[in-house]
């Protein structure tokens, strides 16, 4: 069985409701001398690319877990994982959602700056925050963390649901 074209297939029906999520923090109103002047009424957050990795657990996880995400770490082929592409300087955020019990939308979400988890992993090392491992039935490894335990700065959220709430 070709667990990677699965999980692929089930986690690509949520792309939409990413893009749609993570394009509302990428985008800020433009001060008013813009419009006024240059036809400008968004602007980007940050003037380049931005690389985002996404993952979507299935349900059930958001309330066994609120606090963590997961990273790939290991698979059976011995491919490169997320996690060492996320340490070696590969991407800019992680969208961390969680799906709803139907499967058809996100229930919650994180999105992680993945320049602030390397300094976090940089400046207090992995014994300085709370981590660990857990392997699936088909062999594959992720490592999870646990959000709190990361210093305040550089801010590792970026945002996440329910702070339109607050």
């Amino acid at each position: 069985m070709n667990y990677y074209q699965t999980n692929r297939q089930w986690s690509d029906q949520f792309l939409p409701q990413i893009k749609r999520i993570v394009g509302s923090h990428l985008l800020e109103t433009a001060p008013d001398p813009l419009d006024w002047h240059q036809a400008t009424d968004l602007l980007m957050l940050d003037a380049r690319d931005m690389r985002i990795a996404a993952r979507v657990r299935r349900p059930g996880y958001a309330n066994l877990y609120p606090h963590q995400f997961t990273i790939r770490s290991r698979i059976t082929s011995g491919a490169e994982t997320e996690l060492s592409k996320i340490v070696n300087g590969k991407g800019d955020w992680l969208f961390y959602g969680h799906a709803n019990a139907a499967q058809t939308g996100i229930e919650s979400w994180h999105l992680i700056d993945l320049r602030a988890f390397r300094a976090a992993l940089i400046r207090q090392g992995a014994d300085g925050l709370v981590w660990g491992n857990k392997t699936n039935a088909d062999g594959t490894r992720f490592t999870w963390f646990d959000i709190r335990s990361f210093p305040d700065q550089p801010s590792l959220v970026v945002a996440r649901s329910g702070d339109h709430l607050r």
